[in-house]
């Protein structure tokens, strides 16, 4: 653990796939990846059951890691409207799981996140992935898969680098 570290979970919710991630930071711009993965859920299970495994692995997550924070992707509304139900209701059982957890939630909207990651509102997956592979040293072999995950862990960097983040820390020192 680095001096004084955080530990900071980055969600990036789905119904079908939520990119998860734990990163640890000293507040220095120091980060260590911890855990980098995604919850997938099968499409022919009921609702329910999928979101029921979501609820658990964030938890089996919170257990083992101990975050001091939770970051999410607020809900982005695009003209489907299924979607954006379905990603919200991945979303109420994350954040259902932190209150439980009692861990602080913070949300950031995609923009803020492609401006705290790349300094540019409008970045492309690509650009966000290369930063995102800088920032944590992320060497290929070790590159995670999916862009749920990459997300999930640019969420999380984004949360690192905020004023919110930082003043947290200031007040708790």
């Amino acid at each position: 653990m680095l001096n004084d570290a955080k530990r900071i979970l980055g969600i990036d919710p789905g119904l079908q796939t939520t990119g998860i991630s734990v990163i640890e930071t000293s507040g220095l711009k120091a980060y260590e990846t911890l855990y980098c993965g995604c919850i997938e859920t099968i499409k022919e299970k009921k609702l329910e059951q999928r979101l029921v495994e979501i609820y658990s692995f964030v938890n089996e997550i919170i257990s083992k890691y101990n975050p001091y924070c939770l970051a999410i992707e607020e809900i982005f509304f695009s003209s489907n409207a299924k979607t954006a139900i379905n990603v919200g209701q991945a979303r109420g059982v994350v954040l259902l799981s932190a209150c439980i957890n009692k861990i602080k939630v913070f949300e950031y909207t995609p923009l803020e996140v492609k401006q705290a990651i790349v300094g540019y509102g409008r970045a492309t997956k690509d650009q966000i992935k290369y930063m995102v592979k800088a920032l944590l040293k992320i060497n290929d072999s070790k590159s995670p898969k999916k862009d749920d995950a990459w997300d999930s862990l640019a969420i999380a960097i984004c949360h690192a680098n905020s004023s919110k983040f930082n003043e947290k820390i200031k007040k708790n020192m």
